[in-house]
């Protein structure tokens, strides 16, 4: 029997207050399309929070992203991220298909890009046989667990505006980056041009709202929603999710909560023989480096990612804590890998150690 699931933040059910605001919200008819009382009031209250111009809500991490870079580029312009961005390695080519644009993906050793991993990309400027790079694309927090700091977020915003690029940050888990750096969501908005609030993976049903920081950028905007299929008919439902998310800050205790679980989880590795955490826990994702055997054992009664695996034998797995993780679920994961720590058939350590190099390993599974 597999017990409570490590697997993914998106693996946790709905927020008992979220579920409510949706039942709530089925009384009665209201108009579609977004033009309902309950619609205009959960977007009011999201713009005033991030002092965003315009939000507009979604059904997915997928499309909030790719709606937010339909609003900042042109066929022949292309997109700076991480290698690791979720945009790049897991939305399927969503980018290049729907937007006609280029990726052009960076190596990073935690996830983040700084300034001059984005000028090694600005290159055949002008020259009309080149992609012209337009935007720099981040997640916060990253795909690896790290988080910016509100500062080297003000960096890349000032690095693209001196460059004339803008910036997307893609906010599946924005929630867990406000509670790690102790700063409102305004404080992140103000470090980009476009970006999304994530719900899902914070404990709503499905919905995602992508922010716009300039009336200039959301010009056109619910077309583009329109037509990438995103315009919801009974809205007040996706509404109902993002205000119950919004309603005595929810959206951060829960995500404060989740990072909570993490850290007391990395704490109880501290120390373990062949257990080492791989990238600093930043967020509500542990990723950790141990034997490949020893992950195979765990796995018989754990829910979790294998992240990457290395020649060495050793391999980097993903542990992920959500709203509704309880200390005994983290007690008795950090048991049952005391218990097996050690002891595999193999007997590999793990190499590296907190921000190690370890881009040199094949990826495996989907950051769900």
């Amino acid at each position: 029997m597999i017990s409570k699931s490590f697997g993914s933040d998106n693996h946790a059910g709905v927020q008992p207050a979220v579920l409510a605001a949706i039942t709530a919200a089925n009384s009665g008819d209201a108009i579609a399309y977004g033009g309902d009382p309950l619609t205009d009031k959960a977007v009011a209250r999201l713009c005033a929070s991030a002092g965003a111009r315009q939000a507009y809500l979604v059904f997915t991490g997928t499309a909030a992203n790719i709606l937010g870079l339909s609003l900042m580029l042109r066929p022949f312009e292309g997109v700076i991220c991480a290698d690791t961005s979720h945009v790049n390695v897991d939305e399927c080519g969503a980018a290049e298909r729907l937007l006609g644009c280029k990726l052009l993906p960076v190596a990073t050793p935690d996830g983040r890009l700084t300034p001059d991993l984005v000028a090694s990309k600005l290159t055949g400027i002008g020259d009309e046989h080149r992609v012209q790079p337009r935007v720099i694309q981040i997640a916060q927090v990253t795909e690896l667990g790290t988080c910016y700091s509100l500062a080297e977020l003000r960096d890349l915003r000032d690095f693209g505006r001196e460059h004339g690029l803008l910036t997307y940050l893609d906010g599946a888990r924005i929630g867990n980056a406000a509670a790690h750096l102790g700063c409102s969501l305004a404080d992140l908005a103000a470090c980009a041009d476009v970006l999304s609030f994530g719900g899902t993976k914070n404990g709503a049903l499905g919905v995602e709202a992508v922010l716009v920081m300039s009336d200039e950028l959301a010009y056109g905007a619910q077309y583009q929603r329109k037509q990438l299929m995103q315009l919801g008919s009974k809205m007040r439902f996706l509404a109902a999710q993002i205000d119950a998310l919004l309603e005595g800050d929810l959206w951060l205790s829960a995500a404060r909560h989740a990072n909570a679980m993490a850290e007391r989880l990395a704490a109880s590795l501290d120390g373990l023989p062949g257990v080492r955490i791989a990238y600093p826990v930043e967020s509500n994702g542990v990723f950790t480096e141990l034997a490949q055997d020893h992950a195979a054992r765990l796995q018989q009664d754990w829910s979790f990612e294998v992240w990457s695996r290395s020649a060495d034998g050793s391999c980097i797995v993903r542990w992920m804590t959500a709203f509704d993780t309880s200390d005994a679920d983290v007690e008795g994961l950090a048991a049952s890998i005391g218990a097996t720590a050690g002891a595999t058939a193999g007997g590999t350590t793990a190499a590296g150690g907190a921000g190690s190099d370890r881009r040199n390993v094949s990826r495996e599974t989907e950051p769900v």
